[in-house]
Parts: structure tokens; sequence; C-alpha cells
């Protein structure tokens, strides 16, 4: 497996966690309706998207590789 493979790889593993993470937060906030969990789940989903666009970027810049 390639460096370039292995990172890609990483980051996909990265944004499932981080989508993992949100829907936690979201169930969390639904029990218990404290405004941490809502926090969280904005972020996580924020750094899933970043993680997505850098992911894409990534891909782009390193394709002829």
């Amino acid at each position: 497996m390639s460096l370039r493979a292995f990172h890609l790889f990483f980051i996909a593993v990265s944004i499932v966690l981080a989508a993992f993470c949100g829907a936690w937060a979201i169930g969390q906030y639904r029990a218990m309706h404290e405004i941490v969990f809502m926090l969280t789940t904005v972020a996580a989903v924020g750094v899933a998207l970043g993680l997505a666009l850098y992911g894409a970027a990534f891909q782009r810049k390193t394709r002829n590789l």
C-alpha cells in the first residue's frame, strides 16, 4: 500500500469516526438536552465535512503521483 493510498484510507476512517461521534452526540442531546452535546454534534459534522474537502483536494493534488 502506497503512502498516498494509506493517507486516503486514514482520511476516510477519520470521516467515519467523526460521523459516529456526531451521531452519538445528537443521541445524547435528545436524551439529556444539554447544549454541550449539540455543540459536539456541530463540531463533529464540521470536522467530517472539513476532512471530506481535504480528502478531495488531496486526491486531486496527488492524482498524477
